[in-house]
């Protein structure tokens, strides 16, 4: 179209898609850069079709209008390309980092990492990054010429280090991984193909992450109102931030029935926070004299964040949803359920792997606790349901 907007020229600081360099040489590909081929292998990649029946807070059968970890990533895939044209970067690595940031993620979201993380608890544990990054370099396979999807090594170093370094310069690991240590997969791909643990990510990784927050604040706020976990009063109460957004649409929009209201809100709450974080990113870049890709690298910060003000904003709505959303009664059941059907899982496929279909039991024959771990990681939550009630008899009512 000829008014269609284009995007602006890519900044120096941007990562350069030319530059990403595949474990595997390939055939450079005539229509598409090397970070529009790694976003488009996500999507064609089969973790990538299981988000769509796994968990994101509600379990699968509670109801089509909430998220589930697919939608959210799309949701998170579209506010980090907002962010990354307006910093002039290259939306493709930022979309192509948020399509895959989520691969590693068990059945029944969060429950389910923690479920499975303590059935491995003696076996290395489980850590969604890491399992992202064995997904996409190991796991998938697709390819007649390598095992894994063959991603350029700033994806995958976007993909590991979104939430920023992993280890300090000296080679301890950060505050995240300083109680258990950065797990030993992403210590073993470093070996093969170094992604500079100690080094901040491309600004096109810090985008998706900080559209990961913004995403979860503003679909939870959604999701638990349409779903009566708490009232619009309860909410506008507790958080500054709402409550101000509440009264614009009010003043704006007197008497409007209380659906479109939620739209309202959740739209603003994206929106505030998307102008906030080009405001407060344009900032960092400019205070922080940043020229090049090698200058992000090193920064010692995060580059990509939300202003003061709206961090406050972001940890407020965070409580809030604590409380009145995650650890709700009626979710905390759930819960409950979901754990109990990982961790029994985990137990009747480390007694008899042949329980498994017949090339994961092969995979048993080696590391029998990491390949019970990597098939229930991939399960759905529908398909953990199934198997557990085919192993077990009954269902547990999730």
């Amino acid at each position: 179209m000829a008014n269609e907007q284009r995007p602006p020229p890519r900044a120096p600081w941007a990562a350069d898609p030319a530059s990403g360099r595949r474990l595997v040489a390939e055939p450079a590909s005539p229509t598409r850069t090397e970070f529009q081929r790694d976003r488009d292998r996500i999507v064609h990649s089969t973790a990538f079709r299981r988000l769509a029946h796994k968990t994101q807070v509600f379990v699968h059968h509670e109801g089509d209008h909430f998220r589930t970890r697919l939608t959210h990533t799309i949701e998170v895939a579209q506010i980090a390309r907002a962010l990354s044209r307006a910093l002039r970067l290259d939306d493709d690595l930022a979309e192509a980092v948020a399509l895959g940031h989520d691969l590693g993620h068990t059945p029944f979201g969060h429950v389910g990492e923690d479920a499975l993380d303590a059935c491995m608890a003696g076996f290395g544990g489980f850590d969604h990054n890491s399992h992202a990054l064995r997904i996409v370099t190991e796991l998938e396979r697709r390819y007649a010429d390598f095992d894994g999807l063959n991603l350029t090594d700033t994806t995958l170093a976007g993909l590991v280090k979104h939430n920023g370094p992993l280890v300090e310069a000296a080679g301890a690991p950060t505050a995240r991984y300083r109680a258990r240590g950065v797990p030993a997969a992403i210590l073993a791909y470093e070996q093969r193909q170094p992604l500079g643990l100690s080094r901040y990510a491309s600004l096109e990784a810090q985008a998706a992450a900080l559209a990961d927050d913004i995403a979860y604040d503003a679909h939870d706020i959604d999701d638990g109102l349409r779903a009566g976990l708490f009232a619009l009063p309860e909410l506008r109460a507790a958080v500054p931030f709402v409550d101000r957004l509440l009264a614009e649409i009010d003043h704006r929009h007197p008497e409007l029935d209380t659906p479109r209201v939620i739209h309202e809100l959740t739209r603003r709450v994206i929106t505030r926070f998307i102008e906030d974080a080009i405001g407060e990113s344009r900032r960092r870049i400019e205070a922080g004299k940043i020229a090049s890709f090698a200058d992000v690298e090193t920064a010692g910060r995060a580059l990509v964040a939300l202003s003061p003000a709206f961090e406050a904003a972001d940890r407020d709505v965070k409580a809030f949803l604590f409380v009145h959303m995650y650890r709700h009664p009626q979710v905390q059941a759930m819960r409950e359920k979901a754990d109990a059907v990982v961790r029994e899982l985990f137990s009747a496929f480390m007694a008899d792997p042949s329980a498994m279909p017949p090339d994961w039991a092969a995979k048993a024959a080696g590391d029998r606790a990491r390949a019970v771990a990597d098939y229930i990681a991939g399960m759905t939550d529908r398909f953990a349901v199934h198997e557990h009630a085919r192993l077990f008899g009954g269902d547990r009512d999730l």
